[in-house]
Parts: structure tokens; C-alpha cells; sequence
């Protein structure tokens, strides 16, 4: 059993009580239907445990928000708060918001011309090279801030736990690296999002990706009215994406689609990861 889940009772009512009015998961209407904390920690921890996953081998923070920005439940892979960096916890949650609020599902009555009509699933890792100096979101990244009163309240003690004070908040926060996915329930029907952070941000990609699948909220709906992606894989939609030349002029470099992810430490094969439910 993690350390974490063993503070007395005592320390956990007075970081409820602290917390700035924070609710949990199982007790919030807008995270109905979503999974427990309990759930969200056993995914993670089998996510973070996944073959191919890359990068440092580091152990992860876990965030999901509802469809309206709610944070619904906060999970670590390691055995207390400490054993992950603990400013991946918000970056989880700004991962999770991000994927959340620029994701389109199905039901979103699309109008008849659009590009997407069963609506558009963006990853996180799929905003990087839109938002470089140039780039055509240049700046997206500093439009939803963080709400610093939430994202630090309480007692550290509970990050993590069922009584996370994230919890029953709106964090905010836009995060334009790998490990945000947006949450599609049976259907392609929207439900909110997932955020991993903890490693390399190629890697949070692959650990999210397997977290929403063992979630089982990775249903795009049926082959030929599925919501799309831009990763140009039906069978992966929303992956991240490796197509990041040099640029001669100094930089980041050029992304040939638009929407690519810089390599990283350790590289993962996103190729090599579960295809999206298309039921």
C-alpha cells in the first residue's frame, strides 16, 4: 500500500477543510460517469508499467477533468508525492484541461462544410509546432492560466489522494507538450480529458495513451463517422507525431504537417501503441 494512503484520518480532515471548498470526485455532478481516483490509480499504475513507454523510466502524476474543466481525480505512480517531480502534478492537470477544451466530439453539430464533421481530437503533443514563434497559435499557451489559489492550496500531504484539492476545481491551463488526451466515451461522445506528467514529454505521450486505454475512453465511433485526428492514422488519431526537420534559420525546426513533436531522450515508438476503440 502506497505511503501516501496511510496518513490519519486527522491530516486528512484538516487538508479537506483547507482546501478551499474542493470536492470529491464521487461527489461532484460534473465528474459523473467518470472513473474513481481509485480506478484512475490502478490504470496508471499499469500504464506507467507498459512496455515501450521510453524515456527515463520516471514515475508519473495522473489528472482526469470533466468535459466542463472539473478536476475529477489526481493519481501517482510512485509511493508518496515525493516520489514524482512535484511540478508535474499541475502540469498533468494543465495536460488533461488543454486536450479537454480543444478537443471536439461527436454531437458537437458541426457545420455542414467542416473539415471534421464528427469533430476533432488534438493531443497535446499536437500543439507544439503550432505554437512557435511564427507558428499559427503562437501564444495559445499563455491564454487559459493556471489559477495559482487552486493549484497550490492545501495541505502536500493529500496530492494525489481522493482528497487531491485540485479536485472539484477548475485549474485551467494550457500545456502544448505530449501527455494530454482528450476522454471519448462509446460513441466518439466527448467526456473530458486525461493529463500525464513525470518524464520526458514523449514519454508522458505513450504512458497517457495507454492510461486512456486501460480507462477504456479511447472509442473514436464507427469506422467512417469517427472523430478525427490530424496524426493521419485512423488507427491512432490524436498520437503524437515526428516530423520536425532543421530549420536553416535556427529554431525548432519544421514540422511537415504542422502539428510535430520534437524527439526525445530515450525515443518511444509511438507506433507501437494499442489502436483507439472504433466500436
Amino acid at each position: 500500500m502506497k505511503l501516501q494512503h496511510l496518513v490519519i484520518s486527522g491530516a486528512i480532515a484538516l487538508g479537506v477543510a483547507s482546501a478551499g471548498g474542493s470536492a470529491a470526485a464521487d461527489g461532484n455532478s460534473a465528474c459523473s460517469g467518470l472513473p474513481s481516483q481509485a480506478a484512475l490509480q490502478t490504470a496508471l499504475d499499469a500504464a506507467v508499467n507498459a512496455a515501450s513507454n521510453g524515456g527515463l523510466g520516471f514515475n508519473m502524476w495522473g489528472t482526469l477533468v470533466a468535459k466542463d474543466g472539473t478536476v475529477c481525480a489526481v493519481a501517482f505512480s510512485g509511493s508518496q508525492f515525493s516520489d514524482q517531480w512535484l511540478a508535474s502534478r499541475v502540469i498533468s492537470a494543465q495536460k488533461a484541461n488543454t486536450a479537454n477544451g480543444l478537443s471536439l466530439g461527436e454531437g458537437s453539430h458541426m457545420p455542414a462544410s467542416s473539415h471534421f464533421p464528427n469533430g476533432l481530437a488534438l493531443s497535446t503533443a499536437n500543439l507544439y509546432s503550432a505554437v512557435q514563434p511564427g507558428g499559427s497559435l503562437y501564444g495559445l499557451q499563455h491564454s487559459n492560466p493556471v489559477d495559482p489559489e487552486v493549484a497550490y492550496a492545501a495541505n502536500a500531504v493529500l496530492f494525489g489522494t481522493a482528497h487531491d484539492p485540485l479536485v472539484g476545481t477548475r485549474v485551467g491551463g494550457v500545456n502544448v507538450f505530449g501527455g494530454g488526451l482528450v476522454l471519448l466515451a462509446k460513441g466518439g461522445i466527448r467526456v473530458g480529458g486525461v493529463g500525464v506528467s513525470g518524464d520526458t514529454s514523449c514519454t508522458d505521450h505513450m504512458v497517457a495513451w495507454h492510461l486512456r486505454h486501460n480507462l477504456n475512453l479511447d472509442h473514436f465511433g464507427p469506422t467512417g463517422s469517427a472523430v478525427g485526428g490530424v496524426a493521419g492514422d485512423p488507427a491512432h488519431p490524436d498520437n503524437i507525431i515526428f516530423d520536425i526537420t532543421p530549420n536553416p534559420n535556427g529554431g525548432t525546426g519544421i514540422s511537415a504537417g504542422g502539428f510535430g513533436h520534437p524527439t526525445c531522450l530515450f525515443n518511444p515508438n509511438p507506433s507501437t501503441l494499442p489502436q483507439v476503440q472504433n466500436p
